[in-house]
C-alpha cells in the first residue's frame, strides 16, 4: 500500500496538532507556523493531484470560498490603510496567520482518513477540556460574575470551543453508527458519548447564553434530519428542565428572552451603535481595532455600559470595522461549505451514507457557531476562530478523493 509523501504526513500532523493545542495559544502557534513552513514542500508534492478536474459539486463553492478569503483579506488592507488610526488598526493583521490556515488545510488535510483523524483528536480534546472545566467547579468557580473556563483565560473561548466540538460529536453519535462495530458495545460509541455527557454539561454550566442558542439550533438541525418525530418531545422536555434544573440556572434560561435584561439591553445598545459606525463608513468601516476606542462616540444614552471591548456579535463588528464589502465575504466564506456539505450529503444516500456523520457535523458546527455569533463576537477569538476555519475547509477536505480521482489507497491516508 502506498505510503503518503513524507512532506504531506508532516505537515498534516503538524496542521492537526495546532487545533489539537488550542487551549495553550502558544503551543498552538508553533504547530501552526511549523506547518506553514512545511506548506512549499507539500505544494510541490501535491501539485499533480491539485491539477486534476474538479467535481462539479464543489467546483463552483470551492471559487466561492477562495473568492470570499481573498476578499475578506483584500477588505482588511482597505481598512488598515483608511482608517483614521491606521498604526492601532494594523495590530488586526495578525488575523492573516489565522486565516493562513484555511488554505493550508485544504492542502495538508486530504481524503476522508485523515479528516476523521483531525474530527477525532479535537473531539476527544474538547472533552478533556470539558472535564478540567467541570474541575473547577470544586475550586470556587461556577457563579455567574465567575464561570467555569477550562484552560482558557475566558468563558467564552472555553464555550465557543467545546460548542464546535460538541456539534460534531453529536452528529457522529446519530449518524456515525454504520461506523461503530459491535453496536452500544463499541468503545469507540462510549468515549464519544462519555465526551458528549461532560462537554454539554460544561456549556450548561458555563453560563454562557450565545452557546446555548447556538446548541439548540445545531441540535435542532440535527436532530430534525435524523428523525423529525422526536421535535415533538421538545416542549415536555423543556418543562422536564423547568421542574428539575437549579432556579439559578433556570432564571439564566428565562432570562434569554428579556429585553430588560441589563445584559440583552446593553446587547441592543451595542447593535445601535454598530449600525451608526457602518452608516458612517459603509465600505471601509471606522477601523480595524477602533470599535472600542470608538464606542463611547456612538453610545445610545440609555446603554448601561459607557465601554466595551467589541459588540458581541461577529457580523456587526465585521461590517463596522471594516465595511459590508467585508461582511459579504465573510457570509460567503460560511455559505461555500454549507453548499457542498448538503449537496454531498444529498448525493451519497442522506443519512444512510457512508459519510453523513462528517457533512452533516459541518452543517450543524457552523450553524451553531454562526448563531451563537449573533450574540457574541467568536470570530473574533482566535482559538474558536481557528477550529472553525477547520470546519468550514472539512467539507472541502473530504471531497478530494472525488474532486482528484485519486487512488484510493493513497486518499484514505
Amino acid at each position: 500500500m502506498a505510503r503518503p509523501p513524507r512532506p504531506l504526513a508532516a505537515a498534516f500532523w503538524l496542521y492537526a496538532a495546532h487545533l489539537f493545542t488550542l487551549f495553550g495559544i502558544a503551543l498552538s502557534n508553533v504547530f501552526a507556523g511549523l506547518a506553514v513552513l512545511a506548506a512549499p514542500w507539500v505544494w510541490r508534492t501535491t501539485r499533480a493531484r491539485r491539477a486534476a478536474p474538479p467535481d462539479r459539486d464543489v467546483a463552483t463553492p470551492r471559487r466561492w470560498l477562495f473568492t470570499a478569503l481573498a476578499v475578506y483579506v483584500a477588505g482588511l488592507f482597505v481598512a488598515v490603510a483608511a482608517s483614521p488610526q491606521p498604526r492601532l488598526s494594523a495590530g488586526a493583521l495578525s488575523e492573516l496567520f489565522t486565516l493562513a490556515m484555511l488554505p493550508l488545510a485544504l492542502v495538508v488535510v486530504r481524503g476522508e482518513r485523515r479528516v476523521r483523524r483531525v474530527v477525532d483528536g479535537v473531539s476527544l480534546v474538547g472533552g478533556l477540556v470539558a472535564v478540567a472545566g467541570l474541575a473547577q467547579l470544586f475550586g470556587g468557580f461556577g457563579e455567574i460574575d465567575r464561570r467555569i473556563r477550562g484552560p482558557f483565560s475566558h468563558w467564552m473561548t472555553f464555550s465557543g470551543f467545546i460548542l464546535l466540538c460538541d456539534l460534531l460529536l453529536v452528529a457522529a453519535v446519530l449518524f456515525g453508527g454504520g461506523r461503530f462495530a459491535g453496536g452500544w458495545r463499541s468503545w469507540r460509541l462510549w468515549w464519544r458519548a462519555a465526551a458528549l455527557v461532560a462537554i454539554n454539561t460544561a456549556i450548561l454550566l458555563s453560563l454562557t447564553r450565545s452557546a446555548w442558542l447556538g446548541l439548540a439550533a445545531g441540535v435542532l438541525l440535527l436532530v430534525a434530519l435524523r428523525a423529525p418525530r422526536w421535535l415533538a418531545a421538545l416542549p415536555l422536555a423543556a418543562v422536564v428542565f423547568l421542574l428539575a434544573a437549579p432556579l439559578p440556572l433556570v432564571a439564566r434560561a428565562l432570562s434569554t428572552a428579556d429585553p430588560l435584561d441589563p445584559s440583552n439591553y446593553d446587547r441592543l445598545a451595542m447593535a445601535d451603535a454598530g449600525l451608526a459606525m457602518v452608516a458612517d463608513r459603509p465600505l471601509v468601516g471606522i477601523g480595524p481595532e477602533l470599535v472600542e476606542e470608538r464606542y463611547p462616540i456612538y453610545r445610545h444614552p440609555s446603554a448601561y455600559r459607557y465601554w466595551v471591548p467589541h459588540l458581541h456579535n461577529s457580523f456587526l463588528q465585521v461590517a463596522a470595522e471594516r465595511g459590508l464589502p467585508s461582511l459579504a465575504a465573510l457570509l460567503a466564506l460560511m455559505a461555500a461549505p454549507l453548499v457542498v456539505a448538503r449537496r454531498l450529503y444529498r448525493r451519497e444516500g442522506g443519512r444512510h451514507g457512508p459519510r453523513a456523520d462528517l457533512w452533516l457535523g459541518t452543517l450543524g458546527a457552523l450553524v451553531a457557531y454562526n448563531v451563537a455569533g449573533l450574540f457574541e463576537h467568536n470570530w473574533g477569538d482566535t482559538e474558536v476562530q481557528r477550529l472553525a476555519l477547520f470546519v468550514v475547509a472539512l467539507p472541502f477536505c473530504l471531497a478530494v478523493r472525488e474532486r482528484a480521482a485519486e487512488p484510493a489507497a493513497e486518499v484514505a491516508r
